[in-house]
């Protein structure tokens, strides 16, 4: 069995859609409690994972699966080839984690084509998975390309007012920076190929961590992978989309895209970007830095005159994933073993967040902050789930946010980004900011709407759904080592292999002239 555990975790989502195919459409409660059943499954047959202790000692791939897939002639190889390591573990364990808690929040808003809606949620997860377990540069692509169908339709649909302007504006922004990618991939395989790697391997990554690619070249490849992965993150100024498509998407999407799809573009950075082109990685590492730090200003400035509540969430995501950008590029273990716990902390507070939102969305329809105001008084339970997760984001010692914002600080700050970082702590104070006063307009501002009155506090069903996310807040906020001790061997090799490709760049670039002079 675990010589086949990835590919059992990755594949049972879809067999759970194969089996709703077969249930009538009016069945709602069935397609939702089956639905439920096997996310639940996934998750507890994805726990052996997360208790190996091989990945404290080991910067190895563990349960690697390779299989010849596709085969053409001598000019194409494609192979199911995945494993994970200590980077890849916790974004598997977030995803397995977070989808039966976006499935219960169906339960009351999704009422019209609950099959479809159901299906699509389960084809995502085998493509999000899919994607992190990748050793095969162009099995991620397929995957890539996967994630995107589902989405689409999920905003399309049973979005909001204006979700198909947003479906499209998602769908064109994440498929142009794809296409620019496989061309870089595919440029990657044949210069693999030339330069002596053995036709069977196919798009192994693992060997083309390897190869020697002249500087110049890394370049141009290096903005393909790079460009792409922005959109996904999304980066200032490409992410202009992200707003939008969390205003108008349903709430179990929200909660899926924030907590788990942005993270495709920021592990596409350390799995992908960095360590193949490490010369133009090296290159670009200041404007890269730079466009992170205006993210995290800029996405902070944003939110904070929003009047939407879900829109202010969506572009603090904006800001966060720029601390998490900035602490990757600090090519350091503080700064990246901090954006890593950030990714995962990015996933549980802000997708905590967005199921808020939904909560007083299905109560008042309206997400205005103008509308709301004296909520405490009448959801108590409510408040202090709301503000203890307003806390984890906003960083407060003891919490999730705290320890992955103080490594990336300590990261940058010891590497060359020492005043970027001084620029981007101002983030932190925005942050806090824009949290707390939206807290205080909702919760003890002047109740100037009388249906504020009326309103229930949480369901046992609602406050289930949050106790999860509230005790990894404490959990990573107070025991961090338990995540650390398993991606740090990850990590470290990760650093030694890019800045000693860039050092072996350098000698030779040092030697060059002396060698043309002899």
């Amino acid at each position: 069995m675990s010589e086949h555990l990835l590919s059992l975790i990755t594949f049972f989502p879809l067999l759970g859609m194969i089996v709703l195919l077969f249930i009538p459409r009016d069945n709602d409660g069935v397609l939702k409690g089956l639905t439920l059943v096997f996310t639940l499954i996934t998750f507890f047959i994805s726990l052996p994972l997360a208790f190996n202790d091989v990945f404290k000692t080991s910067a190895a791939m563990q349960y690697k699966e390779f299989v010849p897939w596709i085969s053409i002639g001598d000019y194409f190889q494609m192979n199911y080839h995945v494993g994970i390591d200590g980077i890849s573990l916790w974004l598997v364990m977030l995803t397995t984690f977070i989808m039966p808690i976006a499935v219960l929040s169906t339960w009351q808003s999704v009422t019209k084509n609950v099959k479809g809606f159901m299906a699509l949620l389960l084809l995502l997860e085998t493509g999000m998975l899919g994607a992190f377990i990748s050793l095969d540069l162009f099995l991620f692509y397929f995957y890539w390309e996967l994630m995107l169908i589902p989405m689409y339709f999920l905003i399309g649909i049973w979005g909001g007012a204006k979700r198909i302007y947003s479906a499209i504006k998602f769908f064109i922004y994440t498929a142009v920076g794809s296409l620019l990618m496989l061309v870089a991939i595919i440029f990657v395989y044949y210069y693999a190929l030339q330069s002596g790697m053995p036709f069977e391997q196919g798009f192994s990554v693992l060997h083309f961590y390897d190869l020697n690619i002249p500087a110049e070249t890394q370049t141009w490849l290096f903005l393909a992978f790079a460009f792409s992965f922005a959109i996904k993150v999304p980066m200032f100024p490409v992410h202009t989309w992200l707003p939008d498509a969390h205003t108008d998407a349903p709430t179990a999407g929200s909660v899926i895209l924030a907590a788990i799809l942005l993270k495709m573009g920021t592990y596409g950075y350390v799995r992908f970007a960095m360590p193949l082109f490490p010369d133009a990685l090296q290159m670009f590492l200041p404007y890269l830095a730079l466009l992170a730090v205006i993210g995290i200003i800029y996405g902070a400035l944003v939110a904070m005159v929003q009047e939407d509540v879900k829109r202010l969430v969506a572009y603090s995501s904006v800001s966060h994933l720029g601390f998490v950008m900035l602490g990757i590029f600090a090519l350091n273990i503080q700064g990246m073993a901090g954006g890593m716990i950030q990714m995962i902390n990015h996933g549980i507070s802000t997708g905590a967040l967005f199921l808020i939102v939904g909560f007083i969305y299905e109560r008042r329809h309206t997400r205005q902050i103008a509308d709301f105001g004296g909520l405490a008084k009448r959801m108590p339970v409510f408040a202090t789930i709301f503000l203890i997760v307003t806390f984890s984001s906003i960083g407060l010692p003891g919490t999730n946010g705290f320890v992955g914002e103080l490594l990336i600080m300590v990261g940058a700050f010891e590497s060359e980004l020492r005043w970027f970082t001084v620029f981007a702590a101002t983030g932190v104070i925005f942050a806090a900011v824009y949290m707390l006063w939206m807290f205080q307009r909702v919760m003890f501002g002047e109740c100037k709407n009388p249906a504020n009155q009326d309103l229930q506090d949480l369901t046992v069903r609602e406050i289930v759904l949050m106790l999860p996310l509230l005790v990894f807040i404490f959990w990573i906020g107070i025991f961090p080592n338990v995540f650390f001790d398993k991606m740090n061997p990850s990590l470290e090799n990760l650093i030694d292999q890019i800045k000693g490709k860039q050092q072996v760049a350098v000698v030779e670039q040092v030697n060059l002239p002396a060698r043309n002079q002899d």
